[in-house]
């Protein structure tokens, strides 16, 4: 199996004053293509570092991260950047979307920061918004769509690059729970399709759904679970 995220030892140390605090303590993983990850864990394990980290938005203290063979620590900000760009995806809690853009502009944001976009970019957003069920909304903009629909934007816009990584933190933390279903369904239905997803939440029934499950503790690895296929 490809190894699409690799730690070996991967350590963050924040400093307080004179204290110091320890967020990862020592992390080694292999994320697989095609693989479905809940990280889980309770407040202060260390998940939103450890998205931070596997997303190139932070870097380890120590240890070593590779996102598709490619050693984080080899890289300035700018080709971190590129990295990030062209090899992961994003969906968070609060949407992140852009106020004064509309659906499709929002969707093709990931594309602006890159050096050679691809010229088929506002096709693919318009594909991706009828994927996701917002096709007759291409022209609203994020204050005239609910928090799921939102959501769906942003899982749209995290897939405009084609990623190699999705990463999504507490996606569905802000909905209710018909809407967290049905985003949940659009992972599913991603995963199936071969993305590899790596999915931050606080919630077992969200947990369950995904192949595996990573818990955290302290900023280590306290569990690996299997959930087998996911749904």
């Amino acid at each position: 199996m490809e190894i699409v995220a690799s730690l070996r030892e991967v350590s963050r140390v924040y400093k307080m004053g004179d204290n110091e605090v320890r967020a990862l303590d020592g992390i080694s993983h292999d994320f697989g293509a095609g693989e479905y990850w809940a990280i889980m864990g309770s407040s202060g394990s260390g998940k939103s570092t450890l998205l931070n980290i596997l997303g190139c938005i932070d870097r380890p203290t120590s240890g070593s991260y590779r996102v598709r063979g490619q050693e984080m620590a080899d890289l300035d900000d700018d080709d971190l950047s590129e990295l990030r760009g062209r090899h992961i995806g994003f969906v968070f809690q609060s949407f992140n979307l852009i106020p004064q853009l509309n659906v499709l502009e929002n969707i093709l944001v990931p594309l602006f920061y890159q050096d050679d976009p691809p010229p088929d970019g506002e096709e693919r957003a318009v594909a991706l918004a009828e994927r996701v069920g917002l096709g007759d909304r291409l022209d609203h903009r994020p204050l005239e769509l609910s928090g799921g629909q939102q959501q769906r934007v942003a899982i749209a816009r995290s897939l405009i690059n084609d990623p190699a990584l999705i990463l999504a933190d507490e996606a569905t933390g802000n909905l209710d729970s018909h809407t967290t279903e049905e985003i949940l369904d659009l992972f599913d239905e991603l995963h199936a399709e071969g993305k590899t997803i790596l999915l931050v939440t606080h919630e077992d029934e969200v947990g369950t759904r995904a192949q595996h499950v990573m818990r955290l503790s302290d900023g280590r690895i306290a569990e690996l679970v299997e959930n087998g296929g996911g749904r």
